[in-house]
């Protein structure tokens, strides 16, 4: 569909939504925008063909591939939508409040889940099916787009959740509200804020831990890969050492300094070594990495991290792998290996700031150099992958160095957001006879397992 009838179907002078123009970029970003017009419905709309192709879905999106959700297909949308929230003021087309439900990038697959070209995905837009892999805030995996025969009007489709190690048993897309977004009273539209300011991700906390000092209420969600078994060789990825430490999200803006975990948790009075490094940065940049601890075998070692006041006299590495922001500007969108060079040239060299380097192609050999040296694993990046803040991406892989170890679960924590039963397991062993604190685990649970372990607790 062409954005002349976007653009014949609204007056601009009258909704704050963006004038229809099409875009030569080519980001496969998706939005999920919450809309409460004459009646309650979800726009699905992805970035393809320099327009957003858009469908108005009626009970929203779903994690559980049981539910075959309707999708009418509506016109195509411009990019500078992807953004949107707002109110749409009565006698405007599609009159009442839209807000982003949920935001990221995705790919076009075939068959076989493997990537295919933009044109390629066209051609399936317009046989009636279309696949592809989601890496979103909340919509995870893959998912397929159906067309349905018969339909007199030709624009009736299906939004199917494929089964993989995303899917869920029960979903409903109005109970994974963001946060500080339930109230569609007070919508607007978003203010012009400049420089990195206007792409932070605010963090969905509990109000209790607002008050805590070494707590963040604003902070940058880093990126997370997904696990996956095997290594393999594939001239379009690219492959890091997986460090075993602590991820870490360095801010370096305009002379104030956060230094953070992936939860907002403060490192600045914990790890002064790196923090005193990091204020040394010539520019203004937020860049993402891992905090490690090198033993005397010149080796992470976790186990001595956790307790980083007994062993000061190690050294201590800040090894960066990515940069988000430099000097104000945006470079999420720009492929991980342009993203990588610009990291290098402005990361400078040091002993305790350092490039985090990488192969591409052969992650087979990597692989098992890794597990040769006895080092934790590998990450495996797409070359051409776009940093989406918050999402657990197929783009992004780890691949792990498996050791086997016998641990006792003696506790387990809450669960945060929508998860059930438990959040991670406190983990620890025998030592002699006394029981010594190994750490804790939360990934690899979906949720038939999460229930079956929480009852057996």
């Amino acid at each position: 569909m062409a954005l002349t009838l976007y653009n014949q179907k609204r007056n601009f002078k009258g909704t704050p939504e963006p004038e229809g123009k099409v875009s030569k970029a080519k980001n496969y970003r998706f939005v999920i925008q919450r809309h409460e017009a004459t009646r309650l419905h979800y726009d699905f709309r992805l970035e393809l063909g320099g327009v957003l192709k858009s469908w108005a879905v009626p009970k929203g999106p779903s994690m559980n591939p049981a539910d075959k959700r309707l999708a009418m297909m509506v016109e195509d949308h411009p990019v500078g939508y992807i953004s949107f929230e707002g109110n749409i003021p009565k006698g405007n087309y599609g009159a009442g409040t839209v807000m982003i439900w949920d935001e990221g990038t995705f790919y076009p697959v075939n068959e076989r889940s493997e990537k295919i070209s933009e044109i390629q995905a066209l051609e399936n837009l317009e046989s009636g099916q279309l696949k592809f892999q989601m890496s979103g805030g909340k919509l995870k995996g893959e998912f397929v787009l159906v067309k349905l025969k018969g339909d007199a009007k030709g624009n009736a489709w299906l939004l199917i959740k494929h089964r993989d190690a995303y899917a869920l048993d029960k979903y409903d897309s109005e109970e994974h509200l963001p946060a500080e977004k339930t109230s569609s009273t007070t919508a607007a539209p978003k203010p012009a804020i400049k420089k990195s300011a206007a792409i932070k991700t605010r963090a969905q906390i509990k109000p209790e831990i607002r008050n805590n000092p070494d707590k963040f209420d604003d902070y940058y969600q880093p990126m997370l890969a997904t696990l996956t078994d095997e290594p393999f060789d594939d001239a379009s990825w690219l492959f890091e050492i997986k460090w075993d430490g602590f991820r870490a999200i360095a801010d370096w803006q305009s002379g104030e300094l956060k230094f953070y975990s992936r939860n907002g948790l403060s490192f600045s009075g914990r790890y002064p070594v790196i923090t005193a490094a990091l204020r040394k940065l010539k520019k203004d940049m937020v860049i993402d990495g891992e905090i490690v601890l090198l033993n005397e075998e010149n080796r992470p070692d976790f186990q001595k991290l956790q307790h980083y006041e007994d062993n000061k006299n190690l050294p201590l590495v800040f090894y960066v792998f990515d940069i988000l922001f430099l000097e104000g500007k945006d470079l999420r969108n720009l492929p991980l290996t342009e993203r990588k060079k610009i990291l290098k040239k402005n990361i400078g060299k040091g002993d305790v700031i350092r490039y985090c380097d990488h192969i591409q192609e052969h992650g087979t050999a990597f692989f098992h150099e890794a597990s040769a040296s006895d080092l934790e694993g590998i990450i495996a990046k797409r070359a051409d992958s776009l940093y989406v803040m918050g999402a657990r991406s197929r783009d992004w892989l780890k691949i792990k160095h498996q050791q086997n170890r016998e641990a006792i679960i003696v506790g387990y924590t809450e669960p945060k957001g929508s998860r059930k039963y438990f959040g991670a397991l406190i983990l620890a062993e025998y030592r002699g006879k006394e029981l010594k604190y190994l750490g804790h685990t939360g990934t690899g649970f979906n949720s038939r397992v999460l229930k079956e372990v929480w009852e057996k607790m």
